[in-house]
């Protein structure tokens, strides 16, 4: 297949299902990863996809995250190796904050497994999943709702969430640094997932490998407030390095 064919082949690819692996790509066009890696630095060169450690994504802004439709579509499947590992690390009976996320909201689904949980959160998505189940006590924050998303902030959404301890909180970010610092998009809900960190006792983020490099424009927090962090792919090794120097377990999917 010509280079011009490759690329808008591997366009399609982004444009349908967001962020993509170099592995897919790969398998999928049948040619060596160093081929890919000079496809995707020549078209993120252009501005065509943005570049991270693994593959590549649609083009963002850090300024104003995916919309949620798309942000759901995106990356389903690493999302979902993410949470059915994750959640075998959860036991029977406890107590967890869960923020606003897709990959938050994919954790949700696999918690059906366990039993007993008690969940406080500031996601109505996630409250609607874990609702079905009976033994489950399910704690919704109060605050504005975000419509496009679900997602629920403000000063009341804090205050809430300080009124608990819980044994664990899972968190997803918009971005993560080369340095370790952790990014989202909106301040409001920056606050909402801050409070949550101080009020855990163990806090994992789960963030699929598309999040590594990524851009946005509100501080959240470091590696250094993490406790574990699960991924699907395995960062790049001064990543690796970082959160071990932190005392961060990671795991990859």
């Amino acid at each position: 297949m010509r280079q011009h064919m490759r690329q808008d082949h591997i366009l399609e690819l982004v444009e349908n299902q967001g962020f993509v692996s170099i592995d897919e790509l790969v398998e999928a066009l049948d040619v060596t990863p160093q081929t890919i890696r000079r496809d995707l630095n020549q078209l993120a060169e252009r501005k065509l996809v943005s570049r991270h450690h693994g593959g590549a994504g649609p083009l963002e802004s850090s300024t104003e995250n995916t919309s949620y439709s798309k942000r759901v579509r995106y990356g389903s499947k690493a999302k979902e190796q993410i949470a059915a590992r994750l959640v075998e690390d959860i036991p029977d009976g406890a107590s967890i904050f869960i923020n606003i996320g897709t990959t938050t909201e994919a954790v949700a689904r696999e918690l059906l497994q366990r039993r007993n949980l008690s969940v406080i959160t500031n996601n109505l998505h996630v409250a609607a999943t874990l609702s079905e189940r009976d033994d489950y006590r399910i704690i919704v924050a109060g605050g504005e709702v975000r419509s496009r998303d679900g997602g629920i902030i403000g000063e009341a959404t804090v205050d809430l969430i300080r009124q608990f301890q819980t044994d664990y909180a899972i968190i997803g970010v918009s971005g993560i640094q080369d340095d370790g610092t952790l990014l989202d998009f909106d301040y409001r809900e920056v606050r909402v997932s801050q409070a949550i960190i101080e009020n855990a006792r163990t806090v994992i983020l789960a963030a699929d490998i598309s999040k590594f490099g990524r851009n946005a424009m509100v501080r959240l927090g470091e590696v250094a407030d993490l406790d574990a962090l699960y991924t699907n792919s395995t960062p790049p090794e001064e990543f690796v390095e970082l959160l071990e120097s932190n005392g961060v377990k990671l795991v990859v999917a």
